[in-house]
């Protein structure tokens, strides 16, 4: 498991993929689907936890064993695919999809630890380290792909081909 730190960190950049996508999908920068999509998402970064705790009791000890159904890959990919075909048809797509790629983005940093995440079946580990081990790498992945995309949509992917321009080799 990553720490709780790098679940918000990876948050805040599976909020910046979640709104590029959204305004990619012609919202508009400031279209308030955009914020809510981007909001959802670092609140979704960190759900797959706090779905766990049973709000409703004094303790608020687990209602359901930890990694089990709200850390279930299926169940995310599910989210954000019927997010993603409702988003200009819905109002609520935007902020679901949002928070399907803030779930996701807990899974994936969850997924290298020796633990796992039950993706499809049985749980999955990558088997990289252990909990709380190189969060660094975890959230610098994470930063690196919202910059990709956000770089793609609200740049047009203009640092892209100079990128790929330079690396030309011939």
């Amino acid at each position: 498991m990553a720490s709780s730190n790098a679940h918000h960190a990876t948050g805040f950049a599976a909020g910046v993929i979640a709104a590029a996508i959204v305004a990619r999908t012609g919202a508009g920068l400031l279209h308030p689907g955009v914020v809510l999509s981007f909001i959802a998402g670092v609140a979704g970064s960190t759900a797959p936890d706090w779905l766990e705790l049973a709000w409703w009791s004094r303790t608020r000890r687990l209602w359901i064993t930890h990694r089990t159904l709200t850390h279930w890959g299926i169940g995310w990919l599910a989210l954000l695919a019927f997010a993603y075909h409702g988003l200009g048809h819905s109002i609520y797509a935007a902020p679901a999809f949002g928070f399907a790629c803030g779930g996701l983005m807990h899974l994936l940093a969850d997924w290298p630890n020796p633990l796992g995440v039950p993706w499809i079946a049985g749980r999955h580990s990558l088997n990289l380290w252990n909990s709380g081990h190189c969060d660094l790498i975890v959230v610098a992945a994470s930063w690196v792909a919202a910059w990709l995309i956000g770089e793609h949509v609200w740049l047009h992917g203009v640092h892209e081909l100079s990128l790929l321009r330079h690396l030309h080799v011939g």
